[in-house]
Protein backbone atom coordinates (compact mmCIF):
# COMPACT_ATOMS: atom_id res chain seq x y z
CA UNK A 1 0.00 0.00 0.00
CA UNK A 2 1.58 3.44 -1.14
CA UNK A 3 1.79 5.89 1.34
CA UNK A 4 -0.64 8.82 1.21
CA UNK A 5 1.97 11.67 2.66
CA UNK A 6 3.24 13.76 -0.59
CA UNK A 7 7.28 13.60 -1.12
CA UNK A 8 8.49 16.48 0.53
CA UNK A 9 10.65 18.00 -1.58
CA UNK A 10 8.10 18.12 -4.91
CA UNK A 11 5.74 19.82 -2.66
CA UNK A 12 7.63 22.58 -0.90
CA UNK A 13 8.75 23.28 -4.48
CA UNK A 14 5.01 23.33 -6.12
CA UNK A 15 3.91 25.24 -3.13
CA UNK A 16 6.64 27.48 -3.72
CA UNK A 17 5.59 28.17 -7.81
CA UNK A 18 2.13 28.64 -6.46
CA UNK A 19 3.11 31.85 -4.62
CA UNK A 20 5.47 33.44 -7.37
CA UNK A 21 2.56 32.98 -9.60
CA UNK A 22 0.32 34.72 -6.86
CA UNK A 23 2.35 37.42 -6.32
CA UNK A 24 3.00 38.18 -9.81
CA UNK A 25 -0.60 38.24 -10.81
CA UNK A 26 -0.98 40.45 -7.56
CA UNK A 27 1.66 42.71 -8.40
CA UNK A 28 0.35 42.78 -12.25
CA UNK A 29 -3.15 44.38 -11.12
CA UNK A 30 -1.52 46.61 -8.99
CA UNK A 31 0.38 47.95 -11.54
CA UNK A 32 -3.01 48.19 -13.87
CA UNK A 33 -5.35 49.47 -11.44
CA UNK A 34 -5.60 53.53 -11.82
CA UNK A 35 -4.89 55.29 -8.69
CA UNK A 36 -8.34 56.64 -6.68
CA UNK A 37 -9.37 59.80 -8.32
CA UNK A 38 -8.99 63.20 -5.86
CA UNK A 39 -11.96 64.71 -4.49
CA UNK A 40 -13.30 67.88 -6.13
CA UNK A 41 -13.86 70.48 -3.67
CA UNK A 42 -16.59 72.89 -4.66
CA UNK A 43 -16.57 75.67 -1.76
CA UNK A 44 -19.19 78.27 -2.43
CA UNK A 45 -19.14 81.67 -0.42
CA UNK A 46 -22.29 83.72 0.85
CA UNK A 47 -22.35 87.37 1.50
CA UNK A 48 -25.31 88.82 2.48
CA UNK A 49 -26.24 92.17 4.25
CA UNK A 50 -28.27 91.36 7.97
CA UNK A 51 -29.65 93.50 10.66
CA UNK A 52 -32.45 92.51 12.67
CA UNK A 53 -36.12 93.77 10.72
CA UNK A 54 -39.19 94.69 11.88
CA UNK A 55 -42.70 94.11 9.58
CA UNK A 56 -45.95 95.39 10.04
CA UNK A 57 -47.17 91.87 10.78
CA UNK A 58 -45.05 89.80 13.39
CA UNK A 59 -45.55 87.04 11.35
CA UNK A 60 -43.40 88.73 8.42
CA UNK A 61 -40.10 89.00 10.32
CA UNK A 62 -37.94 87.82 8.21
CA UNK A 63 -36.25 84.40 9.56
CA UNK A 64 -32.46 84.57 10.34
CA UNK A 65 -31.31 82.48 7.91
CA UNK A 66 -33.68 83.71 5.21
CA UNK A 67 -31.34 82.61 1.92
CA UNK A 68 -29.02 80.84 3.46
CA UNK A 69 -31.21 77.59 4.49
CA UNK A 70 -31.84 77.94 1.12
CA UNK A 71 -27.85 77.57 -0.11
CA UNK A 72 -27.90 74.69 2.84
CA UNK A 73 -30.28 72.58 1.53
CA UNK A 74 -28.65 72.69 -2.13
CA UNK A 75 -25.34 72.28 -0.51
CA UNK A 76 -27.18 68.33 0.31
CA UNK A 77 -28.63 68.18 -2.57
CA UNK A 78 -25.04 68.42 -4.40
CA UNK A 79 -23.16 66.20 -1.94
CA UNK A 80 -26.36 63.13 -2.47
CA UNK A 81 -25.23 63.30 -5.83
CA UNK A 82 -21.55 64.63 -5.35
CA UNK A 83 -20.44 61.77 -2.88
CA UNK A 84 -20.81 59.12 -6.46
CA UNK A 85 -18.54 61.53 -8.13
CA UNK A 86 -15.97 62.71 -5.77
CA UNK A 87 -17.24 65.85 -4.90
CA UNK A 88 -17.88 67.66 -2.03
CA UNK A 89 -19.75 71.12 -1.74
CA UNK A 90 -19.33 73.50 0.77
CA UNK A 91 -20.92 76.65 1.85
CA UNK A 92 -18.98 79.99 3.37
CA UNK A 93 -21.17 82.67 4.92
CA UNK A 94 -20.14 85.92 5.54
CA UNK A 95 -22.23 88.65 6.64
CA UNK A 96 -21.89 92.73 6.69
CA UNK A 97 -24.75 95.30 7.62
CA UNK A 98 -26.95 97.27 5.60
CA UNK A 99 -25.39 100.28 3.59
CA UNK A 100 -21.92 98.90 5.02
CA UNK A 101 -18.59 98.58 2.64
CA UNK A 102 -18.34 95.16 1.58
CA UNK A 103 -15.33 95.38 -0.11
CA UNK A 104 -13.34 94.52 2.84
CA UNK A 105 -15.53 91.35 3.71
CA UNK A 106 -15.51 90.58 0.03
CA UNK A 107 -11.58 90.37 -0.31
CA UNK A 108 -11.54 88.46 2.71
CA UNK A 109 -13.30 85.81 1.05
CA UNK A 110 -11.78 86.33 -2.06
CA UNK A 111 -8.58 85.47 -0.07
CA UNK A 112 -10.00 82.12 1.40
CA UNK A 113 -10.30 80.91 -1.96
CA UNK A 114 -14.05 81.72 -2.63
CA UNK A 115 -14.94 82.39 -6.22
CA UNK A 116 -18.56 81.35 -6.51
CA UNK A 117 -20.30 83.32 -4.80
CA UNK A 118 -24.38 84.44 -3.51
CA UNK A 119 -24.92 87.97 -3.09
CA UNK A 120 -27.88 89.17 -0.97
CA UNK A 121 -27.21 92.72 -0.81
CA UNK A 122 -27.97 95.82 -2.16
CA UNK A 123 -27.61 96.95 -5.80
CA UNK A 124 -25.20 99.89 -4.86
CA UNK A 125 -23.32 97.04 -2.68
CA UNK A 126 -22.88 94.38 -5.00
CA UNK A 127 -21.93 97.09 -7.90
CA UNK A 128 -19.20 98.09 -5.72
CA UNK A 129 -17.51 94.59 -5.71
CA UNK A 130 -18.87 93.44 -9.19
CA UNK A 131 -15.54 94.74 -11.24
CA UNK A 132 -13.32 93.17 -8.49
CA UNK A 133 -14.95 90.12 -8.69
CA UNK A 134 -14.28 89.96 -12.31
CA UNK A 135 -10.63 91.08 -11.90
CA UNK A 136 -10.01 87.67 -9.68
CA UNK A 137 -12.39 85.39 -11.59
CA UNK A 138 -15.17 84.75 -9.59
CA UNK A 139 -18.86 84.63 -10.40
CA UNK A 140 -21.71 86.03 -8.16
CA UNK A 141 -25.18 84.99 -8.03
CA UNK A 142 -27.77 87.46 -7.23
CA UNK A 143 -30.00 85.87 -4.97
CA UNK A 144 -31.62 89.32 -3.06
CA UNK A 145 -31.67 92.18 -5.18
CA UNK A 146 -34.48 92.98 -7.98
CA UNK A 147 -33.32 96.38 -9.17
CA UNK A 148 -33.48 96.35 -12.46
CA UNK A 149 -30.63 98.51 -13.00
CA UNK A 150 -28.26 95.30 -12.09
CA UNK A 151 -29.73 93.85 -15.47
CA UNK A 152 -29.74 97.20 -17.46
CA UNK A 153 -27.30 100.19 -17.86
CA UNK A 154 -25.39 97.99 -14.73
CA UNK A 155 -25.10 94.37 -16.50
CA UNK A 156 -21.91 92.77 -15.32
CA UNK A 157 -21.13 89.53 -17.56
CA UNK A 158 -19.68 87.72 -14.29
CA UNK A 159 -23.47 88.20 -12.59
CA UNK A 160 -26.08 85.56 -12.90
CA UNK A 161 -29.41 86.97 -11.40
CA UNK A 162 -31.40 84.10 -9.94
CA UNK A 163 -33.98 87.05 -8.25
CA UNK A 164 -36.39 88.50 -10.10
CA UNK A 165 -36.56 91.94 -10.69
CA UNK A 166 -39.63 94.03 -9.90
CA UNK A 167 -40.71 94.54 -13.55
CA UNK A 168 -41.18 91.08 -13.70
CA UNK A 169 -42.71 91.02 -10.61
CA UNK A 170 -44.85 93.65 -11.93
CA UNK A 171 -45.71 91.93 -15.39
CA UNK A 172 -46.31 88.62 -13.37
CA UNK A 173 -49.42 90.52 -11.24
CA UNK A 174 -50.85 93.01 -14.47
CA UNK A 175 -51.07 89.83 -16.40
CA UNK A 176 -53.38 88.17 -14.06
CA UNK A 177 -55.30 91.41 -13.63
CA UNK A 178 -55.87 91.88 -17.09
CA UNK A 179 -56.69 88.22 -17.91
CA UNK A 180 -59.20 89.01 -15.00
CA UNK A 181 -60.40 92.48 -16.77
CA UNK A 182 -59.44 94.17 -13.89
CA UNK A 183 -57.69 96.89 -15.93
CA UNK A 184 -58.67 100.11 -13.59
CA UNK A 185 -56.20 100.23 -11.41
CA UNK A 186 -55.59 102.66 -7.98
CA UNK A 187 -51.87 102.62 -7.10
CA UNK A 188 -50.87 103.88 -3.66
CA UNK A 189 -47.01 104.04 -2.79
CA UNK A 190 -44.92 104.57 -0.12
CA UNK A 191 -42.14 107.59 0.12
CA UNK A 192 -38.79 105.20 0.27
CA UNK A 193 -36.71 104.45 -2.95
CA UNK A 194 -37.66 100.94 -3.19
CA UNK A 195 -41.64 102.07 -2.95
CA UNK A 196 -41.08 104.29 -5.70
CA UNK A 197 -39.12 101.49 -7.30
CA UNK A 198 -41.57 99.16 -7.23
CA UNK A 199 -44.56 102.17 -8.15
CA UNK A 200 -42.44 102.70 -11.42
CA UNK A 201 -43.00 99.05 -12.35
CA UNK A 202 -46.44 98.96 -11.83
CA UNK A 203 -46.82 102.13 -14.02
CA UNK A 204 -44.76 100.34 -16.81
CA UNK A 205 -46.68 96.99 -16.43
CA UNK A 206 -49.97 99.18 -16.64
CA UNK A 207 -48.76 100.59 -20.15
CA UNK A 208 -47.51 97.19 -21.39
CA UNK A 209 -50.59 95.11 -20.78
CA UNK A 210 -53.73 98.10 -21.80
CA UNK A 211 -54.36 98.63 -18.15
CA UNK A 212 -55.55 102.12 -16.80
CA UNK A 213 -54.12 103.72 -13.42
CA UNK A 214 -57.33 106.02 -12.72
CA UNK A 215 -55.33 107.85 -9.52
CA UNK A 216 -52.18 107.45 -7.73
CA UNK A 217 -51.39 108.36 -4.13
CA UNK A 218 -48.52 108.98 -2.04
CA UNK A 219 -48.78 107.84 1.47
CA UNK A 220 -45.68 109.68 3.43
CA UNK A 221 -43.69 107.46 6.30
CA UNK A 222 -43.78 109.98 9.44
CA UNK A 223 -42.39 107.05 11.48
CA UNK A 224 -45.41 106.45 13.90
CA UNK A 225 -45.53 103.10 16.10
CA UNK A 226 -48.39 100.97 14.06
CA UNK A 227 -47.82 98.08 16.01
CA UNK A 228 -48.85 98.88 19.20
CA UNK A 229 -52.17 98.91 19.82
CA UNK A 230 -53.17 102.91 19.84
CA UNK A 231 -51.52 102.60 15.96
CA UNK A 232 -53.94 99.71 14.67
CA UNK A 233 -56.82 101.49 16.01
CA UNK A 234 -55.61 104.45 14.41
CA UNK A 235 -54.58 102.84 10.50
CA UNK A 236 -58.24 101.37 11.05
CA UNK A 237 -59.14 105.11 11.19
CA UNK A 238 -56.93 106.34 8.85
CA UNK A 239 -56.99 104.15 5.76
CA UNK A 240 -60.73 104.60 4.72
CA UNK A 241 -60.01 108.21 4.60
CA UNK A 242 -56.61 108.03 2.89
CA UNK A 243 -58.20 105.79 0.41
CA UNK A 244 -61.78 107.46 0.14
CA UNK A 245 -63.05 109.39 -2.83
CA UNK A 246 -60.97 107.66 -5.51
CA UNK A 247 -62.10 106.96 -8.66
CA UNK A 248 -64.10 103.82 -10.05
CA UNK A 249 -61.77 101.03 -10.07
CA UNK A 250 -61.54 97.33 -10.39
CA UNK A 251 -58.45 97.04 -7.84
CA UNK A 252 -55.95 98.50 -5.42
CA UNK A 253 -52.15 98.47 -5.88
CA UNK A 254 -50.04 98.39 -3.23
CA UNK A 255 -46.31 99.54 -3.57
CA UNK A 256 -45.09 99.41 -0.34
CA UNK A 257 -41.49 97.50 0.09
CA UNK A 258 -40.99 99.25 3.28
CA UNK A 259 -42.99 97.91 5.44
CA UNK A 260 -44.52 101.29 6.12
CA UNK A 261 -48.56 100.88 5.73
CA UNK A 262 -49.04 98.17 2.84
CA UNK A 263 -50.05 95.34 4.94
CA UNK A 264 -52.96 97.89 7.12
CA UNK A 265 -54.29 98.55 3.27
CA UNK A 266 -56.67 95.05 2.90
CA UNK A 267 -60.10 95.27 4.15
CA UNK A 268 -60.02 98.48 5.27
CA UNK A 269 -60.61 100.74 1.73
CA UNK A 270 -63.11 102.80 1.62
CA UNK A 271 -64.61 101.45 -1.24
CA UNK A 272 -64.39 97.41 -1.02
CA UNK A 273 -62.39 96.12 -3.60
CA UNK A 274 -59.39 93.30 -3.75
CA UNK A 275 -55.87 94.58 -3.04
CA UNK A 276 -52.56 93.64 -4.77
CA UNK A 277 -48.92 94.56 -5.03
CA UNK A 278 -46.73 94.53 -1.97
CA UNK A 279 -50.10 93.49 0.30
CA UNK A 280 -53.21 91.44 -0.37
CA UNK A 281 -52.33 89.72 -3.63
CA UNK A 282 -48.64 89.24 -3.80
CA UNK A 283 -46.53 88.29 -6.87
CA UNK A 284 -43.09 86.36 -5.71
CA UNK A 285 -40.72 84.10 -7.12
CA UNK A 286 -41.76 81.27 -4.36
CA UNK A 287 -44.24 80.64 -2.22
CA UNK A 288 -44.05 78.14 1.24
CA UNK A 289 -47.68 76.49 0.10
CA UNK A 290 -46.16 75.67 -4.19
CA UNK A 291 -47.03 72.09 -3.93
CA UNK A 292 -47.44 71.89 -7.90
CA UNK A 293 -44.57 70.05 -10.06
CA UNK A 294 -43.18 68.51 -7.26
CA UNK A 295 -42.97 71.47 -5.08
CA UNK A 296 -44.09 69.76 -2.38
CA UNK A 297 -40.84 67.31 -2.48
CA UNK A 298 -38.88 70.32 -2.36
CA UNK A 299 -40.84 71.58 0.84
CA UNK A 300 -40.75 68.57 2.94
CA UNK A 301 -36.98 68.43 2.28
CA UNK A 302 -36.32 72.35 3.27
CA UNK A 303 -39.28 71.94 6.83
CA UNK A 304 -37.23 68.92 7.78
CA UNK A 305 -34.08 70.29 7.64
CA UNK A 306 -35.03 74.15 8.66
CA UNK A 307 -38.17 73.47 10.54
CA UNK A 308 -40.07 76.40 8.79
CA UNK A 309 -41.22 76.88 5.65
CA UNK A 310 -39.39 77.62 2.11
CA UNK A 311 -39.30 81.41 0.89
CA UNK A 312 -38.87 83.15 -1.69
CA UNK A 313 -35.31 84.16 -1.28
CA UNK A 314 -34.37 80.11 0.01
CA UNK A 315 -35.53 79.40 -3.16
CA UNK A 316 -33.46 81.75 -5.20
CA UNK A 317 -30.29 80.58 -3.17
CA UNK A 318 -31.14 77.03 -3.64
CA UNK A 319 -31.67 77.46 -7.44
CA UNK A 320 -28.20 79.58 -7.54
CA UNK A 321 -26.63 76.44 -5.26
CA UNK A 322 -28.07 74.00 -7.66
CA UNK A 323 -26.73 75.37 -11.02
CA UNK A 324 -23.37 75.35 -9.98
CA UNK A 325 -24.22 71.53 -8.53
CA UNK A 326 -25.54 71.05 -12.16
CA UNK A 327 -22.24 72.64 -14.17
CA UNK A 328 -19.91 70.64 -11.57
CA UNK A 329 -21.47 67.52 -12.18
CA UNK A 330 -21.19 67.84 -15.74
CA UNK A 331 -18.06 69.17 -16.38
CA UNK A 332 -16.10 67.33 -13.66
CA UNK A 333 -13.93 70.79 -13.19
CA UNK A 334 -14.31 73.76 -10.34
CA UNK A 335 -12.89 76.00 -12.23
CA UNK A 336 -14.76 79.26 -12.55
CA UNK A 337 -13.96 80.09 -16.37
CA UNK A 338 -15.23 76.57 -17.47
CA UNK A 339 -18.23 76.85 -14.87
CA UNK A 340 -19.18 80.41 -16.53
CA UNK A 341 -19.06 78.70 -19.71
CA UNK A 342 -21.31 75.82 -18.73
CA UNK A 343 -23.96 77.77 -17.42
CA UNK A 344 -23.88 79.98 -20.66
CA UNK A 345 -24.52 77.50 -23.43
CA UNK A 346 -27.69 78.19 -25.08
CA UNK A 347 -29.08 74.66 -23.97
CA UNK A 348 -28.25 75.00 -20.04
CA UNK A 349 -31.45 74.84 -18.05
CA UNK A 350 -31.89 74.09 -14.07
CA UNK A 351 -35.32 72.48 -12.55
CA UNK A 352 -36.75 74.44 -10.03
CA UNK A 353 -40.23 72.94 -9.17
CA UNK A 354 -41.92 75.44 -11.54
CA UNK A 355 -43.41 73.55 -13.78
CA UNK A 356 -40.87 74.07 -16.69
CA UNK A 357 -36.73 74.11 -16.64
CA UNK A 358 -35.40 77.59 -15.81
CA UNK A 359 -33.15 79.25 -18.78
CA UNK A 360 -30.73 82.26 -18.23
CA UNK A 361 -31.59 85.02 -20.70
CA UNK A 362 -28.10 85.16 -23.00
CA UNK A 363 -28.27 89.31 -22.84
CA UNK A 364 -28.32 90.33 -19.25
CA UNK A 365 -27.98 86.74 -17.42
CA UNK A 366 -31.09 86.50 -15.69
CA UNK A 367 -32.99 83.59 -14.93
CA UNK A 368 -36.45 83.30 -16.67
CA UNK A 369 -38.87 82.18 -14.20
CA UNK A 370 -42.71 82.01 -13.63
CA UNK A 371 -44.14 84.26 -11.23
CA UNK A 372 -46.64 83.04 -8.49
CA UNK A 373 -49.44 84.82 -7.78
CA UNK A 374 -50.36 84.38 -3.58
CA UNK A 375 -52.13 85.46 -1.01
CA UNK A 376 -51.32 84.52 2.93
CA UNK A 377 -52.87 80.88 2.66
CA UNK A 378 -51.92 79.89 -1.07
CA UNK A 379 -51.11 80.35 -4.83
CA UNK A 380 -53.62 81.76 -6.78
CA UNK A 381 -51.91 81.58 -10.26
CA UNK A 382 -48.88 81.87 -11.95
CA UNK A 383 -47.70 83.59 -14.69
CA UNK A 384 -47.22 83.65 -17.47
CA UNK A 385 -50.78 83.89 -18.18
CA UNK A 386 -52.52 82.50 -21.04
CA UNK A 387 -52.55 84.17 -24.13
CA UNK A 388 -49.97 86.26 -23.35
CA UNK A 389 -47.63 85.35 -26.62
CA UNK A 390 -44.03 85.70 -27.15
CA UNK A 391 -41.77 84.43 -29.95
CA UNK A 392 -38.85 83.11 -28.31
CA UNK A 393 -40.52 81.98 -25.04
CA UNK A 394 -43.62 83.10 -22.93
CA UNK A 395 -41.31 83.89 -20.02
CA UNK A 396 -39.86 86.74 -21.54
CA UNK A 397 -43.53 88.42 -21.31
CA UNK A 398 -42.47 89.04 -17.86
CA UNK A 399 -40.08 91.73 -16.92
CA UNK A 400 -37.65 93.78 -20.05
CA UNK A 401 -37.45 92.10 -23.06
CA UNK A 402 -34.01 91.82 -25.38
CA UNK A 403 -35.36 94.56 -27.73
CA UNK A 404 -35.79 97.23 -25.16
CA UNK A 405 -32.90 96.52 -22.71
CA UNK A 406 -30.51 98.79 -21.80
CA UNK A 407 -27.75 95.98 -20.77
CA UNK A 408 -24.51 96.13 -23.10
CA UNK A 409 -22.14 93.05 -21.78
CA UNK A 410 -18.35 93.42 -22.51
Amino acid sequence: MKSMVPNTPTFLFGFFLLCVNASGVQAQQSSTEKPEKPTLDIQIGYLRAYEPQLALSVLDVPPRDEGVAGANVAINDNNTTGKFLGQTFTLDVTETKFDADVVPAFKEMLARGDRFILTDISASQLMSIADLARDNGALLFNVGATDDSLREENCRSNIFHTAPTRTMLADGLAQYLVWKQWRKWVLLYGSHEPDQLYADAIRRAATRFGATIVEERLYEDRGSARRTDTGVIQVQKQMPVFTQNLPEHDVVIVADESEVFGSYVPYRTWTPRPVAGTAGLIASSWHPASEQWGGSQIQSRFLKATKRRMLSKDMQAWTAVRILGEAATHIDENDPAKIEAFIKEDDFSIAAFKGQKVTFRNWNWQLRQPILLADGRGVVSTSPQEGFLHQYSELDTLGIDRPESKCKLN
